[in-house]
């Protein structure tokens, strides 16, 4: 679960064993000739897409385990099956009321398989498949894992499952995005009385990576922040302040919506809407690193071996969503949407005769609701295109108004 705890002390992390340094340490030499090619330092933004995605190297794109109790962290539909069950029954009702024959599905970064295995079963259950699963996902290993999860719980969909390299030409149907936004690239800002400027990732005399403060690197940052300034002051931004700004999440909402014709997007990720995002508590920013479940904010070690997240400026999403012509159906809690969803009704049908069944079923419940846990910090939006129907995952609490 990937939680913004309070972190860890960096002395009590594991130490990587030996071909986990070698591994880092051949991702160190490509992020350091990036750096020489560029003065000797790259955005942050560039530092975190070549830690987690550079081909071969990077967290996401090279064989080291990420999920579950052997790996970095764990994600809620590992923590229940329940969980997806509930976004089947989300899905459910889009696929009934535009077809299901016509629609597809498509999830991005889909872990390790088990939220398409559950969601393919459960909609097969209530005959209402659809006539595609598609997986887009950037890491080769992580899509063998997904093809050995979804051989071993439903062989017999598996034919309905295709990954994908690129966006489908045209889509009809749901999308699904489980935290997959917070993993994207983000610029780092801080500020000097105000005065922002950007922070950059260098080297060091002895090799290590640095901060450099360096002018904001692009004419979109400049124009986010004076957004930011007009909508919410410049009080919040004193001298010292340290936040992100995801650009790649706008551009990834935009080349989604050139291709989705009618449906839903449900986005499910932990973050604030912006005034909580930008709030002057929230001084040191967002970002949060995961390694052998052990959360940490220094994002400069273990290149290559630690998970980089930053929390989600939910404003920012439903701001681009209309604008790309999409709908904000509905914005809520992980919690509430569970319970819109029938999550305590799929309780009943799931409980067994063994009381051990029941405990543990109960334990996962209260993980993926309550506030201390999963219930709060996460949240759920959902964009429509051509669907005005109201969603049964925000039925009991819609927070748009909260945007």
């Amino acid at each position: 679960m990937r939680r913004k705890d309070v972190p860890d002390g960096i002395n009590e992390l594991p130490v990587p064993g030996p071909e986990e340094e070698a591994h880092s340490q051949a991702l160190i030499e490509v992020l350091g000739d990036a750096m020489a090619v560029n003065g000797g330092g790259i955005s942050f933004a560039e530092y975190m897409d070549l830690v987690l995605y550079a081909p071969g190297r990077g967290y996401y794109s090279a064989g080291k385990r990420k999920f579950g109790a052997a790996g970095d962290f764990i994600t809620a539909p590992e923590i229940s099956p329940l969980f997806s069950r509930c976004l089947a029954r989300q899905c459910q009702q889009v696929l009934t009321r535009l077809g299901a024959d016509g629609c597809d599905i498509l999830e991005f970064g889909a872990g390790t398989g088990v939220m398409a295995a559950e969601i393919l079963q459960t909609l097969a259950e209530w005959e209402c498949l659809p006539g595609h699963y598609y997986i887009l996902d950037v890491s080769a290993d992580l899509r063998e894992q997904q093809r050995q999860t979804l051989m071993a719980q439903v062989p017999e969909l598996l034919e309905r499952v295709v990954w994908l390299d690129r966006l489908p030409g045209q889509f009809r149907g749901v999308v699904l995005a489980n935290e997959v936004l917070d993993a994207m690239p983000v610029h780092r800002i801080g500020f000097d009385a105000a005065h922002p400027y950007e922070l950059f990732v260098g080297l060091n005399e002895q090799g290590g990576f640095v901060w450099c403060q360096r002018p904001l690197s692009s004419d979109r940052l400049q124009q986010r922040l004076s957004a930011l300034f007009t909508e919410l002051g410049t009080d919040n931004f004193c001298d010292g302040y340290i936040s992100e700004i995801n650009l790649v999440a706008c551009d990834w909402l935009s080349g989604l919506d050139a291709i989705f014709e009618q449906g839903l997007v449900l986005l499910i990720d932990y973050g604030f809407p912006r005034h909580e995002f930008y709030h002057p508590e929230r001084h040191d920013g967002t970002l949060m690193c995961h390694y052998r479940h052990r959360a940490h904010d220094d994002p400069m070690i273990l290149p290559g071996l630690q998970d980089i997240t930053a929390h989600v400026d939910f404003t920012s999403v439903a701001e681009t969503a209309v604008e790309n012509g999409l709908d904000v159906a509905g914005y809520t809690s992980q919690a509430q949407f569970l319970l819109g969803c029938g999550i305590t009704q799929l309780l009943e049908q799931a409980r067994g005769e063994e009381l051990s069944q029941q405990i543990t079923l109960n334990q996962q419940i209260k993980k993926l609701t309550l506030p201390h846990e999963m219930g709060e910090l996460f949240k759920v939006i959902a964009l429509a295109k051509r669907f005005d129907e109201p969603l049964i995952g925000f039925a009991l609490n819609d927070q748009r108004g909260r945007l």
